[in-house]
């Protein structure tokens, strides 16, 4: 397997350019046969003019599908890279048939039939691509014999959440740091890999160590210093490496193209769904009569509160009790607020936050000050998430789920914030259509929980 581990990122790379060369193959066809005509087009294009329309196109099926993570069959579940490929394909085509439109000076709808042809095609490709090269990636790439090693807390998390990737990992042994680090080391080789889970910083390193001598790939959970380490810059003063952390959150420039951004997209989206949003209040309006809206304190950039705006969900006097997440079968949800929960259509008033300046659409989810005082209790450094402001969606959002453990918000957080881009927030945008496909992310805490914290994480070192 470690041979043929070389050739991994080669094959995907050649089934990368396969399928954006049978999707921009059935454009040009229909660019030739059905838009290069005089009647159409309104002129010829020369052969160089032909090629680069077609090079456009696959540019844009590349860029998109990079943006959607739509070429990562070995790496996310399958029905997760079928969504990005679903999308990728609709939103290149709209975008094609939109310029071409614009090419010709056609009415919008007029010569949509060989545009809607490509794209039942393409769409019908990339699904037989994605479940031919997943049935290929794991024929070549069977799932790896795993060691887990684990500490004090967090086993039995990590360890169902591998359960859930039986594509990827089987664990065939587990065993505790307690255990001693010699009786691990001497079991390390027998294994394809190494799971390490969060274990005291001085034994870890050990562990790592060892791998990297013996050739052994290793998966590690980061500690906060580990991912601040990673959002670093290298430096060369000397002919010592040093690393460089400015600990500031977001540059002045970065903070005003993302401001800009936030200003644009935001103005826009509340105009083209302000139908959606007036159905929505009339829908929460008429089940009970209660108000349309929810607004509730959060916290923001460098922990200022303010007023966040929702579509209510529950019952108006659903936290007479106090404040509480919403659990598993929440009794307290309303018919209409169940719906809007799943496809997180009640966030979408979060619009006017966003315009107002106190949320940006990319962003840590922003906590109640009460539930994040009551993180803070175990997560001291739960605050660090506040260094930029809070989202309408994020890495938290995406990657995690709505009763993902405070310090696992904590750590994709600053993952965020250490590894901040423009392209970055592009791509978590994009991402964002396919989680609203994906009951697991709106699930709720436990009946027993109040906070998302887990009994196992309250003794946190």
């Amino acid at each position: 397997m470690r041979r043929r581990e070389r050739y991994k990122r080669l094959i995907m790379f050649l089934a990368s350019v396969l399928i954006i060369g049978i999707q921009t193959g059935a454009f040009a066809v229909a660019w030739f046969n059905d838009y290069c005509r005089v009647d159409v087009i309104g002129k010829l294009y020369w052969n160089r003019g032909n090629w680069a329309l077609i090079a456009l196109y696959a540019a844009m099926v590349f860029v998109v599908s990079k943006l959607f993570s739509a070429f990562r069959v070995g790496y996310q579940r399958v029905l997760d890279v079928i969504l990005a490929q679903i999308f990728s394909v609709l939103i290149v085509n709209m975008v094609a048939y939109l310029q071409l439109a614009l090419i010709g000076r056609w009415r919008f709808l007029t010569h949509m039939g060989p545009i809607l042809r490509v794209t039942a095609f393409n769409l019908a490709a990339v699904i037989c691509w994605v479940v031919f090269m997943r049935w290929i990636y794991a024929r070549i790439y069977p799932p790896r014999e795993v060691l887990l090693v684990y500490g004090t807390r967090g086993y039995a998390s990590l360890r169902r959440k591998l359960g859930e990737r039986k594509d990827k990992y089987v664990v065939k042994k587990a065993m505790s740091v307690e255990e001693g680090l010699d009786a691990i080391k001497k079991e390390i080789p027998e294994y394809q890999a190494v799971m390490i889970g969060d274990l005291p910083a001085h034994k870890r390193n050990v562990l790592v160590k060892y791998c990297f001598e013996k050739n052994v790939r290793c998966y590690c959970q980061p500690k906060i210093s580990d991912i601040m380490i990673m959002g670093s810059e290298k430096i060369h003063l000397f002919d010592t490496p040093l690393l460089l952390f400015r600990n500031c959150g977001l540059t002045v420039e970065k903070q005003a193209v993302k401001r800009a951004f936030d200003l644009v997209c935001s103005v826009l989206m509340l105009v083209v769904l302000s139908p959606v949003m007036l159905l929505i209040a009339a829908l929460v309006k008429g089940y009970d009569g209660g108000p349309v809206f929810y607004r509730q304190e959060r916290l923001t950039l460098n922990g200022k509160v303010f007023m966040v705006y929702k579509f209510r969900s529950m019952r108006v006097d659903s936290e007479k009790n106090g404040a509480r997440l919403a659990r598993k079968g929440d009794d307290r949800i309303t018919p209409v607020g169940k719906v809007l929960r799943n496809i997180h259509l009640d966030e979408l008033p979060q619009l006017l936050n966003i315009i107002q300046g106190d949320m940006s659409l990319v962003g840590p989810r922003p906590e109640r000050p009460e539930i994040a005082a009551e993180y803070e209790k175990y997560i001291p450094e739960f605050s660090y998430r506040l260094k930029v402001k809070a989202g309408l969606t994020g890495y938290a959002q995406v990657y995690g789920k709505y009763n993902t453990t405070p310090y696992d918000k904590l750590k994709l957080d600053l993952t965020y914030i250490e590894n901040y881009s423009f392209f970055l927030d592009l791509q978590l945008l994009a991402t964002t259509a396919k989680i609203l496909f994906q009951k697991e992310n709106t699930e709720g805490v436990e009946a027993w929980q109040t906070t998302a914290v887990p009994e196992e994480n309250r003794d946190r070192d």
